[in-house]
């Protein structure tokens, strides 16, 4: 059994990822996410559904003592949740700085340094990242906070995996370009994005599998548009 971690697994393309590992058998997953409804449909043997929420200041030893109850060790974890404030530059707030920085930079460094005992060798780290932060690629007005924040998560990611080569893990970031999820309409009210969420958690999965085979401390885009 391969013991996968996926954040932000309540919706979107973490939810259509915790279906894709389902469906390939072989796998135990501990999806986490603020809510937890729709996860209750999958075999609690299969898929270890917690409702934590990133933000607050117990989620990682949450996530440790569940480790600890389910004796889970780790060979993929897809730092996957991500917050988007869609504002003009001039109205952002200092809060609204930290939301989006901890849930989108703090957490997946909090989450991946708690892990660093628990992983089993040769194990993969993806940061989801984005094409808004991926460097020279196109900016869009309101979206300065998530596209400064997921720039850091590459820029990290690299960092991750260097300082991780001792340990046998590998670290990589996938930028991602449009896909059709709640977090794209609130970006971009009305565009439809040409690949859809389940399609892009079947490209994640297969590389979160296999990636690391070839790749380490990489910034990938996988993008057909931006949006």
């Amino acid at each position: 059994m391969t013991d996968v971690i996926i954040t932000g697994a309540g919706k979107g393309i973490g939810f259509s990822l915790v279906e894709e590992f389902v469906k390939l058998s072989g796998y135990r997953i501990l999806a986490i996410s603020r809510n937890i409804g729709k996860l209750k449909k999958f075999d609690p043997e299969t898929v270890i559904s917690a409702s934590i929420d990133l933000g607050k200041a117990d989620a990682i030893s949450s996530i440790l003592h569940l480790i600890g109850v389910h004796s889970f060790a780790p060979e993929i974890l897809i730092n996957n949740a991500g917050l988007l404030i869609n504002k003009a530059f001039q109205d952002l707030s200092p809060a609204d700085f930290d939301a989006v920085f901890h849930i989108n930079v703090k957490a997946p460094f909090l989450l991946s340094q708690a892990l660093l005992p628990h992983f089993r060798p040769n194990a993969h780290i993806v940061n989801i990242g984005s094409m808004g932060g991926f460097q020279g690629s196109a900016k869009f007005a309101g979206l300065s906070l998530y596209s400064a924040s997921k720039a850091a998560l590459t820029t990290l990611s690299e960092c991750m995996a260097e300082e991780f080569k001792n340990l046998n893990i590998k670290v990589n970031c996938l930028a991602l370009g449009a896909a059709r999820t709640e977090m794209l309409a609130e970006a971009f009210p009305g565009y439809h994005a040409p690949v859809s969420a389940e399609e892009m958690a079947r490209f994640i999965a297969g590389f979160a599998q296999n990636g690391h085979h070839f790749f380490n401390g990489k910034i990938l885009p996988v993008s057909l548009s931006t949006p």
